[in-house]
């Protein structure tokens, strides 16, 4: 592991300069995923295709100059695939344990919903204790470690929509809009000016953080001062979307929890050691819309979960 810069902040700030070099107008999805590592949690991406999610993906573990890992997951795959497995060694006449893709720094879980929930769960263990175990031995996973999973929001056939069981590990869900035509102009001049996807290094890409930058950060986030009044406020927020009237699943504490880690990585993120109702107000949305489940018949009302965040945000009072 490298040596930490002498300003963790100062070095994640160039991370976003860094990764703007390749993914264009995604400004909320590279802070949302800063946001993840700073918490050492995992991120669920929902966006069309095409909107550059792998591409991000690619770009932040390089400049992190971290190892990163890709699943595409399909309906054939077992979780031995995503895990690793048992294989027989001849010459020594033993079993011995082969590693899957999982064992990285960034596991890229492309399209996540359509595998089978089998292998799903197989993600489970990983993803909270951070550990795969095969045949009753733990193995622990690299540190740091964070599954970034996309899911495509339009094309539902074949797919296998994840449980809440599992959506509540993820951290935050970040949503990737279509670019506005002035972004798409710049995506299409990059790309008539030689730009190449697949050849990051000859876009000019370098790592400019580092997993000791990371961890570093990590620290200062966890240092952040939160008011009782803040903690309070965030509470509030949780229930109110449980008694929401078009809401059937509402937000756990561990939804609160989260929404605690994220406000306080967005705090750091803007320069302060401190966190502020707009840093809960931030960040109450891509921490809590994938914790929500409606009631059918507001489904079929044409009620949103981003209506009922809208609405929960406006009536719940901030601190002063």
């Amino acid at each position: 592991m490298s040596e930490p810069s002498s300003d963790p902040r100062t070095a994640l700030q160039r991370l976003r300069t860094e990764i703007g070099k390749a993914v264009v107008g995604q400004d909320a999805a590279v802070s949302g995923l800063l946001v993840g590592l700073l918490c050492r949690g995992h991120v669920l991406i929902e966006g069309v295709p095409g909107v550059a999610k792998t591409l991000l993906v690619r770009a932040l573990a390089m400049v992190c100059d971290l190892h990163t890992a890709r699943i595409q997951f399909t309906a054939d795959l077992m979780p031995g695939d995503v895990t690793g497995s048992l294989i027989y060694d001849t010459s020594s006449g033993r079993f011995e344990f082969r590693e899957g893709p999982v064992f990285t720094n960034l596991l890229l879980a492309d399209e996540i919903n359509r595998t089978p929930p089998k292998t799903q769960s197989a993600l489970l263990e990983a993803m909270q204790e951070r550990q795969v175990t095969v045949e009753g031995h733990p193995r622990p996973l690299p540190d740091p470690f964070c599954v970034i999973a996309t899911q495509n929001p339009v094309e539902y056939e074949g797919t296998y929509p994840l449980p809440e069981a599992q959506l509540d590990r993820f951290l935050v869900k970040i949503t990737m809009p279509l670019p506005d035509r002035d972004t798409e102009v710049r995506v299409l001049a990059a790309h008539a000016g030689g730009f190449d996807p697949q050849d990051l290094a000859g876009a000019g890409l370098r790592p400019v953080a580092s997993a000791a930058d990371l961890a570093t950060a990590t620290a200062a986030v966890r240092a952040v001062r939160v008011d009782p009044a803040i903690l309070g406020y965030i509470v509030e927020l949780a229930r109110a979307t449980r008694a929401a009237p078009a809401v059937s699943l509402g937000v756990s504490p561990r939804g609160a929890t989260a929404l605690l880690a994220t406000a306080r990585a967005w705090a750091f993120l803007s320069g302060r050691d401190f966190v502020t109702p707009d840093d809960v107000q931030a960040l109450a949305r891509p921490t809590f819309r994938h914790r929500i489940g409606l009631r059918a018949e507001a489904e079929l009302e044409g009620v949103s979960v981003e209506a009922v965040l809208e609405s929960v945000l406006a009536s719940v009072p901030a601190p002063r």
